[in-house]
């Protein structure tokens, strides 16, 4: 296809706005899939991201339209994540595009998420075309919603375009626009190879396989090509297009999106944002904006049953090869043994790959309370970062421990302020602006500390905002800050699991409802069990758990053996989940209670 027809665009919006809707409706009118295949969220490969309705892998498709003048055009639609963990894989795909359509429905209105990736696409000088989505819902306001648009993005109401992309109302119009809003791409096809990568898969067949904007110059199937950040060379596989599904080609020129099939074994070996040239005559500089992601979050991973330690390790194997973002490596604990700390880019990322561990690999995990990493700076003047409150030293010889700050912004109806900034200083916020967006509508921001915000901090904001308001953070600094380990002693035991690293002034209290969370979590066992917390030598909490006798088979009195073997069966199936700390077993539900400590405030 020639250049000028040529058309690349991306759909950006808060999640729940209706973008793989809209990418569904836009893959129907072109044709592009018939309605005997056509499923909802097609794009969304994962059975996860069907269910939970966000899109979690960025995903492309070639469209073939003919416009109002007759013309055909080589439509290329990336679709790209929505939530706030999976930032770079998305400030990616909009460097693979010149155009953005910009998806905001029409009852909930402009979001943090939206203006996060709006923000991204602005920076990235892409032509936005703002489009109202859901104007067949009785809560939609249309015109109100335009206006906040025109306010924001300086764009006239009367281009803006108002679709219903579940029943398909015009939609057409947000193709029209895209072939005549969006530039084509401006590559040279003489120039030397530079092809960027906006996302990959492992395929068992094919190895990885990198997705690709061809940014300047031709890519042929018998091309070597070479990878220019960890300067490997390989021969492709294939090389070829979506529509949606793979279909190979012979070349893929400037302005084209498609794939590479590499035959590299990993993930690692093909990062997204790295570039792609030919290994002779290649490009000299690579293109701009590629930086390895950095998990943020870390929790332990444990089996439940020891002997699953090797099929976790496989599971994680196969899951990095899909998600360069994962890294984890082993560790032991006292408590629960052989296990893995897992890094992640967000507990909404945390969480995902927990389902899929616990689905697509049938395991039973225990997962630690997840923490961050801090930097700690020793008497000897060395720096070390620790990302489990295990490994912090002793007291004694450290000088200072810094924690990461993040700044986030915080989109809500003016009626909720009071509330929030009331939760957000609990949480060791410190204040930056506050801007009215319209007249009902503001943005706070503030900075806060990642564990802070880790923790419960988004659904506590969802609860008291009633679900309206919406956070968006980015990484600020690491500050130093008077943080102390706060370890928690079972049977005279010390839990490494649970182990937290605080702020010294919470200590106290944290330690105390802690304690008193896990005196009800923790069975009676038969003998008294003292549970303390301690920061250093000292014990600054206490609680016993009384000892107890049950017998299960107390109310079976004769009959017949089932009965008993039933009562047994009931109780051992209660004990699966169960971890055994000395002599005293400690339940699933005390590893999560370091999560909800702040609940009974």
């Amino acid at each position: 296809m020639e250049v000028p027809h040529i058309r690349n665009f991306c759909i950006i919006a808060h999640i729940d706005h209706g973008k793989s809707t809209l990418a569904d409706r836009l893959l129907q009118v072109t044709g592009t899939i018939s309605d005997r295949d056509m499923q909802e969220q097609v794009l969304d490969s994962m059975e996860l991201e069907r269910e939970r309705g966000v899109t979690i892998k960025a995903s492309a498709v070639r469209m073939n339209y003919t416009a109002q003048d007759g013309q055909n055009y080589e439509i290329n639609l990336i679709d790209t994540p929505g939530h706030v963990d999976f930032t770079y894989e998305v400030s990616r795909a909009l460097q693979a595009c010149e155009g953005a359509v910009l998806v905001v429905d029409a009852s909930q209105g402009i979001e943090a998420q939206t203006l996060a990736n709006l923000y991204l696409a602005l920076d990235n000088n892409l032509e936005i075309i703002p489009v109202i989505n859901k104007i067949d819902l009785p809560a939609a306001r249309p015109d109100e919603i335009a206006q906040e648009l025109e306010d924001l993005l300086g764009i006239a109401k009367q281009d803006m375009i108002k679709v219903s992309a579940k029943t398909g109302f015009n939609v057409e119009a947000v193709l029209d626009a895209v072939v005549k809003r969006v530039p084509p791409p401006k590559g040279d096809p003489d120039a030397p190879l530079q092809a960027l990568i906006f996302d990959s898969h492992y395929d068992s067949y094919k190895g990885v396989i990198a997705y690709v904007r061809i940014v300047s110059g031709k890519m042929g199937r018998k091309d070597s090509l070479r990878l220019m950040s960890t300067n490997i060379v390989v021969d492709p596989v294939e090389i070829g297009v979506f529509s949606p599904n793979m279909k190979e080609t012979d070349q893929l020129q400037a302005g084209e999106v498609g794939y590479v099939a590499t035959g590299l074994k990993t993930v690692r070996e093909c990062r997204v944002g790295d570039t792609i040239t030919t290994k002779v005559d290649g490009a000299s500089e690579p293109l701009p904006g590629y930086r390895q992601v950095k998990p943020m979050v870390f929790a332990g991973f444990y089996p439940v049953e020891g002997e699953d330690y090797p099929a976790l390790r496989d599971a994680l194997d196969k899951l990095q090869l899909n998600d360069a973002s994962l890294v984890y490596e082993p560790e032991t604990s006292q408590a629960l043994n052989f296990g893995f700390r897992v890094g992640f880019l967000g507990l909404f990322h945390m969480d995902i790959v927990q389902e899929r561990l616990e689905r697509e690999y049938g395991l039973d995990i225990l997962a630690t309370a997840p923490s961050v990493e801090y930097q700690v700076v020793l008497r000897s003047g060395e720096t070390i970062t620790i990302d489990s409150p295990a490994e912090l030293p002793d007291e004694s010889l450290i000088e200072e421990v810094r924690e990461p700050w993040m700044k986030i912004s915080i989109f809500t109806p003016d009626d909720y302020i009071g509330p929030i900034m009331e939760l957000v200083t609990k949480k060791r916020g410190q204040y930056i602006s506050m801007e009215y967006l319209d007249s009902s509508r503001v943005v706070l921001t503030y900075t806060l500390p990642l564990a802070e915000l880790i923790v419960d901090f988004y659904d506590r904001l969802k609860s008291i905002t009633k679900g309206y308001a919406s956070l968006d953070y980015t990484f600020e600094a690491y500050k130093p800050d008077a943080l102390v380990k706060l370890d928690v002693l079972v049977n005279n035991q010390p839990v490494d699991a649970l182990a937290m690293i605080v702020h010294r002034d919470d200590a106290y209290h944290k330690g105390q409802r802690l304690v008193s969370k896990l005196k009800e979590l923790i069975p009676r066992q038969m003998f008294p069990v003292p549970i303390q917390a301690a920061v250093g030598k000292r014990v600054i909490s206490r609680a016993d758990v009384k000892a107890a006798r049950k017998d299960v088979l107390a109310k079976c009195y004769g009959g017949d053996i089932t009965r008993k073997k039933k009562l047994l069966e009931k109780q051992k199936k209660g004990k699966k989940r169960l971890k055994m700390i000395g002599n005293v077993e400690v339940p699933q539900e005390a590893f999560m209670a370091v999560l909800r400590l702040d609940e009974e405030e």
